[in-house]
C-alpha cells in the first residue's frame, strides 16, 4: 500500500506539473473576475497575463523552445475556430477590449495553446510511448477531418459520431504507455482522449462560471454547460494529440 500511495503522490505530482500553464490562466480569470485594474480592460489583462506566464515558463525552462512553438501553433488553430464559432453565435465574448479581433479576445487562442501545454508537458514528464499508434497517412487526415467538422457541421450533416465510432476502429489495439516511478503502464488511447475531454468540461464550467465567454443559454445567468459539450472537447484533444504526436514524429526523424 505505501508504494501505491507513493506512485499516486507521484502522478498527482506530475499532473499538477503538466497543468501550470491551465492553472494560470484560470487563475487570471478568477483574479480578473473580482478585481478591476483602471485603464485595462479585463479581455487585455487576461492576454497580457498569459503572455507573461508563457515567458515566465520559458525563462525558468519549464516549457522547452518546442513546447513554445507548438503552443504558438495551437494559438492560431483556435483563434481561427474561434473567430468562426463567434461569427455563427454559438458563444460570444460580450466585454469590450482593444485585443478583440472580430468579436474574439485574441488571449482566447490561449486556452487552446493550454491543451496542448497539457500534453507537451505530460509527454516529456511521464515519458509517454504509443504503442501500435496508426501511421501519419491515417492520423493526420483523420484528424483534419474532424477539425473541418467543428466548421462544416453548421452547414451539413454533422458526422462528429461518426468519426468517434471511426476513432474506436482506428485505435482500437492503440496505447499509452508511461512511467511512474520506475515503473510502466498503459491506458487505451481512446480513453485517455475521454478522460481528458472530461475534465476539460469540468475546466469549462469554471471558465464560463468566471465569464470567460458565454453561451447562448448563459446570456442572462450561468448555467451548467450541456454534458453534450464533453464529445466536443473529447473529440478537440484528439485533434491537438495528432498534432503534437505527428510533431514529435517528425523530430525524431529528423534527430
Amino acid at each position: 500500500m505505501r508504494g501505491a500511495w507513493r506512485k499516486l503522490a507521484v502522478f498527482t505530482y506530475q499532473e499538477a506539473m503538466c497543468c501550470i500553464f491551465p492553472v494560470g490562466i484560470f487563475m487570471l480569470l478568477a483574479i480578473t473576475k473580482f478585481v478591476d485594474v483602471p485603464g485595462i480592460s479585463r479581455y487585455d489583462l487576461i492576454l497580457a497575463g498569459c503572455i507573461l506566464i508563457q515567458i515566465g515558463m520559458f525563462a525558468s525552462k519549464l516549457e522547452t523552445k518546442d513546447e513554445l512553438l507548438v503552443i504558438c501553433l495551437f494559438h492560431i488553430i483556435g483563434i481561427v475556430l474561434e473567430v468562426f464559432k463567434v461569427h455563427m453565435g454559438s458563444w460570444s465574448y460580450p466585454e469590450e477590449a482593444y485585443s478583440k479581433v472580430w468579436g474574439v479576445p485574441l488571449y482566447s487562442g490561449f486556452m487552446y495553446a493550454s491543451v496542448a501545454s497539457y500534453i507537451c508537458q505530460a509527454w516529456r514528464r511521464l515519458d509517454l510511448t504509443l504503442i501500435s499508434y496508426p501511421s501519419k497517412w491515417v492520423c493526420i487526415p483523420f484528424g483534419a477531418c474532424i477539425y473541418l467538422n467543428f466548421f462544416t457541421h453548421h452547414a451539413v450533416y454533422d458526422i462528429r459520431y461518426i468519426l468517434i465510432a471511426l476513432l474506436c476502429l482506428l485505435f482500437f489495439k492503440s496505447h499509452i504507455q508511461f512511467r511512474l516511478d520506475r515503473s510502466l503502464y498503459r491506458m487505451s488511447i481512446p480513453v485517455g482522449f475521454l478522460c481528458v475531454g472530461f475534465f476539460i468540461w469540468i475546466a469549462e464550467n469554471i471558465a464560463t462560471y468566471f465569464g470567460a465567454w458565454k453561451y447562448p443559454n448563459q446570456s442572462h445567468a450561468w448555467h451548467v454547460v450541456h454534458p453534450a459539450k464533453i464529445v466536443s472537447w473529447f473529440l478537440l484533444v484528439i485533434v491537438s494529440f495528432v498534432i503534437v504526436a505527428e510533431l514529435k514524429r517528425l523530430k525524431a526523424r529528423t534527430q
